[in-house]
């Protein structure tokens, strides 16, 4: 059942990423740009914050981490 849902899930993203370049016409390429780029930025981000809290709950801890 949830691989049914995760390929629902991809199917509509897929759907949706054509409904964009078809609306987007010779725009496409700049949008799909700057869609990706926002993407990367977010998850960059998060990825930052859980480092940052994994190290600063090794500190309470007692124990010191590198990464």
């Amino acid at each position: 059942m949830i691989r049914l849902l995760q390929m629902a899930g991809l199917a509509a993203a897929l759907a949706l990423s054509l409904l964009f370049a078809v609306v987007a016409g010779d725009y496409a390429p700049w949008y799909f740009a700057w869609l990706v780029g926002t993407v990367m930025i977010v998850l960059i981000a998060a990825a930052g914050a859980v480092l940052f809290e994994t190290q600063e709950a090794s500190r309470a801890d007692g124990r010191e981490t590198r990464f």
